[in-house]
């Protein structure tokens, strides 16, 4: 298995760490997490199985988390200013994000890619099928939603968690995510808590910045309902949600589904809001079905 290491490409004024797994002639695919979560939260292995199948698979850290560019001269956003409709403190929105998928194509030399994405991750991806469908052979939108203010809420408990102040240390921080994966984890898988506290451990010593993750909330929180638009969305796609995701309800998977023409739709028993390696086969197998459909 042929493995980069973190590698940085200049993408504008940013710089952002990606790392790919596989061989650079084989179908790629593109990794998109989410809120919050560095590139490491697509674990070694799924990557791994991923690129076992044929494809070159690049995982990479979004603006604001892990390794590339944090934005510190903007600030920390003002989240509750955010939602009483003050969007001044927003210093960008997740189309914005989705330029940076793009440009990171551009950086690679890649005309197209599968683009996977895992909830604000799939946000992201599908804002680059409809700014950039030429750029996308297929999308998988994982535990996401549509932004329209109807459907994906999150439950009171995990609402309280996206507004807990930061922790100050590195073993609080630790806790802190292990805390708030017993809420919005899946309930019907093993809770693997020394797999949880080893990755969050490293994401803390790759980079701890809660100003970079408030930022990331407010783009989110700021950006457009989809929903109309994705009617319009011409490139084959793949849905997958968990039935219990305290973070983005399921009803945001339905209405993503119901939402872009043709969409398949896989509603996972007992999953919440992460990927547990027992999910692993199954969507793989999914996955890379839609991939050889669009090939």
């Amino acid at each position: 298995m042929t493995t980069s290491g973190v590698q940085r490409a200049q993408v504008g004024e940013l710089e952002l760490a990606y790392e790919t797994f596989g061989a650079a002639g084989d179908p790629p695919v593109l990794l998109v997490m989410g809120l919050a979560t560095q590139m490491i939260g697509w674990p070694d292995d799924f990557c791994r199985q991923l690129a076992d199948r044929g494809y070159y698979v690049v995982r990479f850290d979004n603006r604001d988390i892990g390794l590339s560019t944090h934005l510190h001269d903007a600030g920390a956003p003002d989240l509750m200013a955010v939602l009483g409709g003050d969007h001044s403190s927003v210093p960008y929105g997740l189309a914005d994000l989705a330029g940076d998928c793009v440009g990171l194509l551009d950086a690679q030399g890649l005309d197209s890619v599968h683009l996977v994405g895992a909830s604000m991750g799939g946000m992201i991806a599908q804002l680059v099928a409809l700014q950039a469908p030429e750029r996308v052979r297929t999308l998988t939108s994982i535990m996401s939603t549509t932004g329209a203010p109807s459907v994906g809420s999150p439950s009171d408990a995990a609402l309280a968690l996206l507004l807990t102040p930061a922790a100050g240390d590195r073993d609080g921080a630790v806790q802190q995510v292990v805390d708030t994966y017993r809420v919005i984890g899946s309930p019907g898988f093993e809770f693997d808590e020394s797999a949880l506290r080893d990755r969050a451990g490293l994401s803390f010593d790759r980079a701890y910045d809660p100003a970079g993750v408030a930022r990331q909330l407010a783009a989110i929180l700021t950006t457009p309902d989809r929903t109309r638009d994705l009617k319009s969305a011409s490139v084959p796609c793949l849905v997958v949600h968990g039935a219990e995701d305290a973070l983005v309800n399921v009803s945001g998977g339905h209405a993503t589904a119901a939402a872009i023409p043709d969409a398949e739709l896989l509603i996972v028993d007992g999953m919440g809001h992460d990927l547990p390696r027992q999910v692993w086969p199954q969507l793989i197998e999914r996955m890379t079905a839609l991939f050889d459909r669009a090939a």
